[in-house]
């Protein structure tokens, strides 16, 4: 069993025939490489790596604009898609990061090396704040039409009351590794894409 990965290409497989769904214009698989690529990038800092791969390739597989609990049911498609897989404590890892995607808080993990994977994995989800402006821009753009259905003045609000929830924060990212990295930039997005916002 410890030999088994814990997503394998039939996994992935199927994963990203969900990713590939109609209506995903950012929650897709190219959002799923982008954070797999980080996940390369940091992998040195990662005590579980392969945790942190299962928690990227399932924490948006249930991925409804309308819906409310799409992290649960993430979670719970995770939990079910990797029963024998691994430990049912490293599943519970994985089911955790997952949710907590929801709200982007560390869960409250024991053991600080849980913690620090589940920070880094948060921060890989919230790059994309600080990408370069044209690829923000265009992040904000497939947001808008993920979520197609709400009104305009709804959107405007909605979406500046998210954006300045993450402004308010003393740090968007968690870790030390993704502040220097994107956090100016994500800052500076967010403030141009409220501007927008506000100015219709």
């Amino acid at each position: 069993m410890e030999n088994e990965p814990l997503i394998d290409d039939a996994l992935k497989s199927e994963l990203s025939g969900l990713y590939r769904a109609q209506g995903r214009h950012y929650h897709n698989l190219a959002h799923i490489e982008a954070m797999l690529a980080l996940a390369g990038d940091y992998r040195r800092l990662l005590a579980d790596p392969e945790a942190i791969e299962a928690a990227i390739w399932f924490h948006d597989a249930v991925y409804d604009s309308k819906a409310k609990d799409n992290e649960a049911q993430s979670a719970a498609l995770a939990e079910k898609k990797l029963a024998g897989r691994a430990d049912p404590s490293r599943i519970n890892r994985i089911s955790a990061m997952i949710v907590a995607t929801a709200t982007h808080q560390v869960p409250p993990f024991d053991a600080a090396t849980a913690t620090r994977d589940a920070s880094l994995f948060l921060d890989m989800d919230l790059s994309i704040l600080g990408a370069a402006p044209d690829a923000f821009d265009a992040y904000e753009r497939a947001v808008r039409r993920e979520y197609h259905w709400v009104e305009e003045p709804m959107w405007r609000a909605g979406r500046s009351a998210v954006l300045k929830s993450f402004l308010a924060r003393p740090h968007i990212f968690h870790t030390q590794e993704f502040r220097q990295r994107f956090e100016p930039q994500a800052r500076e997005n967010i403030a141009r894409s409220l501007a927008a916002l506000a100015n219709g």
